[in-house]
């Protein structure tokens, strides 16, 4: 099912890389750290490296478990891009290694994800962090969106094709998900802050955090500041 390598970061604590077959494809993914599950789930063109200062900041509370997304890092390539197929991958990956209630985080395309677990499978998760996430393509500001469509444009890249047209998430798919939540944005994010307070008000007891002088990803790269949010969370 999965094959693991023991990788030492100079502690009493292992990083494990390895790969799990899930929906005919192959996940690659890292677990390092000790204590309660918390997932992290990457953005758009990005991979699991992504939490390498986060996750060193919070090996010590949680056992981490990083994964590379379909058509991201060293997972499977697939000919279809949707979220709805991530997501499923990630519920397949909790199933079969019996993660009980994880937490997740999720940044930017990782937010959605979390979002669609959510709602999809309201029993699944324990928390959910959901950071610099949109419901539609419409809640990119405008300047970035026409970045995204020049871009495509130019490359016909199907994981911007992807922003481009999903997700297409509604109120009443939002209003089933029933796992604490907390939802955080940069000041200057690339995500309408009108768009991140609709995502509030569509999950019902949500908490919402502006963080401020951030922007999109500013403050996944500062471990410190995040560690204590996530830490005081989940």
């Amino acid at each position: 099912m999965h094959i693991g390598i023991l990788r030492s970061l100079g502690t009493f604590l292992f990083r494990r890389i390895m790969k799990i077959k899930v929906n005919e494809i192959e996940l690659n993914y890292e677990v390092i750290g000790q204590g309660k599950p918390l997932i992290f789930i990457h953005g758009n063109g990005e991979d699991l490296t992504t939490f390498d200062s986060l996750v060193e900041a919070l090996k010590g509370f949680y056992t981490c478990y990083l994964i590379d997304s379909r058509n991201h890092g060293k997972s499977s390539k697939t000919t279809s891009y949707h979220y709805d197929d991530m997501a499923k991958d990630i519920y397949e990956f909790i199933k079969i290694l019996d993660i009980k209630k994880p937490s997740l985080f999720g940044f930017s395309d990782g937010a959605i994800i979390g979002m669609i677990l959510a709602f999809k499978y309201p029993d699944l998760l324990g928390k959910l962090i959901l950071a610099g996430g949109n419901i539609n393509p419409l809640g990119v500001k405008k300047k970035f969106l026409k970045l995204m469509e020049e871009a495509y444009l130019n490359t016909k890249n199907p994981l911007i094709y992807l922003m481009l047209n999903e997700p297409n998430l509604s109120d009443k798919e939002l209003s089933k998900i029933v796992c604490p939540v907390l939802i955080l944005a940069g000041q200057n994010d690339v995500i309408k802050l009108s768009h991140t307070k609709k995502i509030h008000t569509y999950i019902r007891g949500s908490k919402l955090m502006i963080i401020s002088n951030h922007t999109h990803e500013s403050y996944i790269m500062h471990s410190n500041y995040l560690k204590d949010i996530i830490k005081n969370f989940a």
